[in-house]
């Protein structure tokens, strides 16, 4: 069952979402640079640093990309956001960092197997060609994991729910008890093609290669068809990006530059949904 907060159903789409997935349109693939923070290395003047790295684009929360190669069942289309998603292996460095750059704190390794997070990230992407457009989004990521459905809600999956629940929108009314969580996460598995299915069943990333792990169930270049294989289910994750700052640099006009910030405010902004827009020099 899904837990959304009833006043975003009432906001209507985000002034810039309509161009950005336009453009990201234009990108094969859709890729951008995630920014995270870490903690720094004992002994540094500083508490965190910046770590980056490539991801890819999946789509939005709650928008499940058509795909006719992927099996998985859908949810009804009762919701949309604009919060954008990319998926990741729980292994890998940055779910760490979510995790502990959030509000929870995370400390140990157990503490981020779940759905939660929170912690702070933005995403740049860079549209080549005629369209000569950087779009930035700033915001709190959450990892989406397979407790998210579960009979007893971790304070993580409660956490996710109110979160990312409260900007997802109501397209229309009544249904929610039709639209699952676990469902949706699912269909986000399987939008992926096999190659990237079994890449969740590489051994573990940044160990190195003289240690030991189960080469039984961990090789690289595996290849997943099955939904719900059990290695590769394990390790998948879903993060939801939710933005508190989008910018859009528009260069393609030299003479008519522009910077557009796009800034959530749900409380005094509700009638442009819940975003100020302010018009800046590039």
């Amino acid at each position: 069952m899904s837990t959304t907060a009833p006043a975003a159903s009432t906001l209507p789409e985000a002034p810039w979402k309509q161009l950005f997935n336009k453009h990201l349109g234009e990108m094969k693939p859709p890729q951008f640079v995630l920014g995270t923070l870490d903690k720094a290395p004992a002994g540094s003047p500083v508490e965190y640093v910046p770590k980056v790295r490539y991801c890819i684009f999946r789509g939005f929360w709650a928008e499940l990309p058509e795909n006719k190669h992927n099996d998985a069942e859908r949810n009804p289309e009762l919701y949309h956001s604009d919060c954008p998603t990319f998926t990741t292996d729980v292994r890998m460095e940055k779910v760490g960092q979510i995790f502990k750059t959030s509000a929870g704190h995370a400390e140990s390794d157990d503490q981020v197997q779940g759905s939660g997070g929170g912690g702070p990230v933005e995403a740049v992407w860079w549209v080549e060609g005629e369209t000569q457009t950087q779009w930035r989004v700033a915001g709190k990521a959450y990892v989406i994991a397979d407790d998210i459905d579960s009979s007893e809600e971790s304070s993580g999956v409660r956490t996710v729910k109110s979160e990312v629940g409260k900007r997802m929108r109501a397209l229309k009314e009544g249904g929610e008890n039709e639209w699952s969580w676990q469902r949706e996460l699912t269909g986000f598995f399987g939008n992926q093609s096999p190659a990237i299915k079994g890449s969740f069943k590489n051994p573990p990333p940044g160990q190195p290669v003289t240690a030991p792990f189960d080469k039984e169930r961990l090789q690289l270049g595996s290849k997943a068809d099955d939904l719900h294989d059990e290695v590769a289910r394990k390790n998948f994750r879903l993060v939801v990006i939710v933005p508190d700052v989008v910018e859009q640099t528009d260069l393609s006009d030299p003479e008519k530059g522009r910077r557009y910030r796009y800034t959530w405010d749900g409380e005094t902004a509700r009638h442009n949904a819940g975003w100020r827009t302010e018009e800046l020099w590039p």
